[in-house]
């Protein structure tokens, strides 16, 4: 059954931020379902109980490793027919709203669901939606993360009956409160009699196109596919790590430890000067992010060299081992993302994640669920690859991996955190398999962020980093700013990790409802 931190087990494993949906995902593992079953069965609750993080109104993706070879869904959402940059730049907009209705962009989760049954499945879709649809109807404790964001935002939710129904008499709900989600069960009840169809056209899609504003019509909605593509993937800390293509940034992560791979052959979170070079390393590759980054189908000609060994090696040769230095400034939304993973006793595994992107995204509810504002990450320069256009997708910030060693799976990694997901990314995989560390360690060892300001170098930094290493860090000339310890944004990260015999699953102590389990796993002790 599940457990709260850390378990192992040969039945398989799954780890998610909320331990309701780490449950059902369980369920399913002992049911006889395998990995993508109790990926879509655990993704559903999670957007029940955790609308700051992500449901049916976001996007998605998921990289899946079966019989030694890798494969990647992009069920990312594209800009409706009614995109309107130019309305926008009239309005005095330089760049994109937080939250609008043109920051809506096409909702991928469900149209992924059923792309991943489809070609990975082993139950009806039907049945793993079902303990959603019965969470959303008969109710669930409020986590506290819940009913912090409901209360930060009541003013936007309390104006519409899709939000107020995440209120108790009226007022933001107390974590431990039951919610009820009425609507939202009539949705996902539509979804699994009528399948994508009972998303994608009928009342469903007329409510999300008027919440809208049109800015996505009935036929965007109707029209919509998700794309099986190529995986990234690079040699690194001895092993090959996979992550989604553009529009994703997941390919900074790849980069970044491989630049520090060079820089530092035997890489150690823990020491000072290998924390430096990683705060560098990511900094490097980071810098030209907004200028590159956008739809593969609109990528610069140049883009191509992001992974190459001989840009990488001219990146790792740019960098001051002695010395901090600024780089641009990147811009920085808050995240809404939930990162999940799981293994089947098969040795199938999953890496997923699935997002609103700026907690309950653009606030617009639509037939019981919250519409993401994903479409923030575009840019409105006129010309610029990532410009606002109909039928584009936009700027991603979601960053999931697989790792694997030869013919073998070795861990899925991801977490939720903005922009800041390689970097967060990168501390935990320089522990876990640059520096060998087990997965408690690499998890629960302290974290930093970059702000990306110039002209001063300054990094946030949790109060568990010693002392030392901070002062040592500053007279590398990094500003550096001291947050509370084990900052809930910083995060959660979920690990499996496998080593042949048993796989080990790792939930993030920084969120209170994060959980790992697997049918017959045994707590690994602290």
């Amino acid at each position: 059954m599940t457990q709260p931190l850390a378990v192992r087990g040969t039945g398989g494993l799954v780890v998610s931020p909320h331990r309701m949906a780490t449950e059902v995902g369980v369920d399913v593992l002992d049911g006889g379902g395998n990995a993508v079953d109790a990926a879509i069965a655990t993704n559903a609750v999670l957007g029940t109980v955790a609308p700051e993080m992500c449901g049916i109104g976001g996007d998605l993706f998921a990289l899946i490793w079966r019989d030694g070879e890798v494969e990647c869904l992009d069920a990312a959402g594209w800009a409706g027919l009614g995109a309107d940059p130019e309305g926008l730049r009239r309005s005095g907009h330089t760049i994109m709203p937080n939250r609008d209705p043109q920051t809506v962009t096409i909702p991928g989760c469900v149209a992924g669901w059923y792309s991943l049954a489809d070609r990975f499945g082993s139950r009806p879709i039907a049945d793993l939606l079902h303990p959603a649809e019965r969470l959303s109807a008969d109710g669930f404790p409020s986590s506290t993360s819940l009913a912090e964001a409901v209360a930060a935002r009541a003013d936007d939710l309390l104006a519409q009956p899709h939000g107020s129904e995440l209120f108790v008499d009226g007022l933001p709900p107390r974590a431990g409160a039951n919610i009820e989600r009425p609507t939202l069960a009539r949705t996902l009840a539509s979804i699994r009699h009528h399948g994508t169809a009972g998303f994608y056209s009928g009342p469903v899609a007329e409510e999300v196109s008027l919440a809208t504003g049109r800015a996505i019509t009935p036929a965007d909605l109707e029209s919509y596919r998700p794309e099986w593509v190529e995986p990234l993937s690079l040699e690194v800390f001895g092993l090959t790590g996979w992550t989604v293509p553009p529009p994703s940034q997941g390919y900074l992560t790849l980069a970044a430890a491989r630049v520090l791979e060079t820089l530092v052959p035997e890489p150690d979170p823990r020491d000072p000067q290998t924390l430096h070079l990683m705060i560098e390393a990511y900094r490097a590759v980071a810098a030209d992010r907004d200028e590159v980054l956008s739809d593969r189908r609109f990528l610069p000609p140049d883009w191509t060299h992001q992974l190459d060994s001989e840009h990488l090696d001219r990146v790792a040769a740019s960098i001051d081992p002695e010395r901090a230095r600024p780089f641009a400034k990147l811009r920085q939304p808050p995240g809404g993302t939930a990162y999940l993973c799981a293994l089947d006793r098969t040795g199938m595994a999953i890496s997923l994640i699935q997002s609103n992107y700026s907690g309950i995204g653009a606030g617009i509810g639509a037939a019981g669920f919250f519409l993401h504002n994903r479409g923030a990450g575009f840019d409105l320069r006129p010309g610029h690859p990532n410009e606002l256009a109909p039928g584009k997708r936009p700027l991603h910030t979601l960053s999931p991996t697989l790792w694997t060693r030869g013919e073998r799976l070795e861990a899925v990694v991801g977490t939720r955190g903005g922009h800041q997901q390689p970097q967060i990314l990168l501390t935990v995989l320089t522990g876990l398999l640059g520096a060998g560390m087990d997965g408690r360690a690499a998890i629960e060892g302290p974290r930093w962020i970059t702000e990306h300001t110039s002209p001063e170098s300054a990094i946030e930094v949790e109060r568990s980093l010693p002392p030392a290493t901070i002062e040592y860090l500053r007279s590398k000339g990094h500003a550096v700013r001291i947050r509370p310890e084990r900052q809930p944004g910083w995060g959660p990260v979920s690990i499996i990790s496998n080593d042949g015999t048993a796989g080990s699953g790792y939930s993030d102590p920084r969120v209170d409802s994060a959980a790992a389990g697997g049918p017959g796993a045994t707590p690994i002790s602290p």
